[in-house]
């Protein structure tokens, strides 16, 4: 069994590091965190950093790994895994977020996504950010509730990187685009799914959304009761076990056959499957 993490913003995959030592704890051991370009990785000039451009990156790098695998997204990370589970369920064993109240309707950005969704007020909130010192940065994650190590480690991928990867990708999701990528969400009901809704999270959207996209889409629920947004730090050992009950009760997948990477075509968030002699590429 293969299990990959997906991060979100403004993060590193070393807000897996105390899930993944219960997850040890519990037997789950065969991991891999894969980072967001520009999110902990490298932020390649020629990379398209909006919704589409990061669905597909996190497809050819679930194609690398050759098996299917058990996927798992928090923030924008939850956003990725759901796009993945709408296009390429081929991949996937199941998949777990805690942001599908994205793809609602009625959703409505949270007002620092709206600040960096406006020109110019996006670019000054980023240089404040990203441009304080590091223990500044160390610090501000220490209260969202890191541990120091970790934070001292999230702090470090804070850079100029982050700061434009960001602000690329929430100005491509800017609605109603993300309405429009929700009309597919009940495609994600092709492989088992599972939304983590942390009750006392701001970001997330509302209950009433979140249960809705988790209808739509098939999806188990497991509330995570007092948790915030980063509830794999607050309770790490809850977050483990109730993953690997859902694991457990999911029959593996023989693996499939990879096919094309589709693309954002002709429009922004539409996919269609490649017609006779047609490839995607380039």
């Amino acid at each position: 069994m293969t299990v990959a993490f997906v991060h979100g913003n403004p993060e590193s995959a070393a807000i897996w590091t105390d899930l993944l030592e219960e997850l040890r704890r519990v037997g789950v051991t065969d991991t891999v965190c894969l980072s967001p370009p520009g999110f902990g990785a490298p932020l390649p000039d020629e990379f398209s950093g909006d919704v589409a451009g990061y669905r597909d990156w996190l497809i050819a790098e679930i194609e690398l790994l050759n098996v299917p695998v058990h996927l798992v997204g928090h923030d924008w990370g939850g956003g990725h895994v759901l796009n993945v589970a709408m296009t390429r369920p081929d991949l996937l064993q199941s998949w777990v977020s805690d942001a599908i109240a994205l793809f609602e309707p009625d959703f409505v950005w949270h007002d620092l996504a709206l600040r960096w969704q406006t020109e110019g007020t996006g670019e000054a909130d980023v240089a404040t950010e990203f441009g304080a010192s590091h223990e500044e940065k160390t610090e501000q994650m220490i209260s969202l509730g890191f541990a120091r190590p970790i934070a001292e480690r999230l702090a470090s991928a804070q850079n100029a990187d982050m700061g434009r990867a960001l602000l690329g990708l929430y100005r491509s999701a800017a609605q109603p685009v993300m309405a429009e990528l929700g009309r597919a969400l009940t495609r994600a009901a092709a492989r088992p799914g599972l939304v983590l809704l942390a009750s006392d999270d701001p970001y997330a959207g509302s209950e009433a959304q979140r249960r809705r996209g988790a209808a739509r889409a098939g999806a188990r629920v497991e509330i995570l009761d007092r948790a915030g947004h980063w509830w794999m730090a607050q309770d790490p050992a809850r977050a483990a076990d109730l993953l690997a009950g859902f694991w457990a009760s999911i029959p593996d997948q023989p693996a499939a056959p990879t096919s094309p990477t589709p693309r954002a075509h002709p429009t922004f968030g539409e996919v269609r499957p490649p017609r006779s002699g047609e490839t995607f590429g380039g």
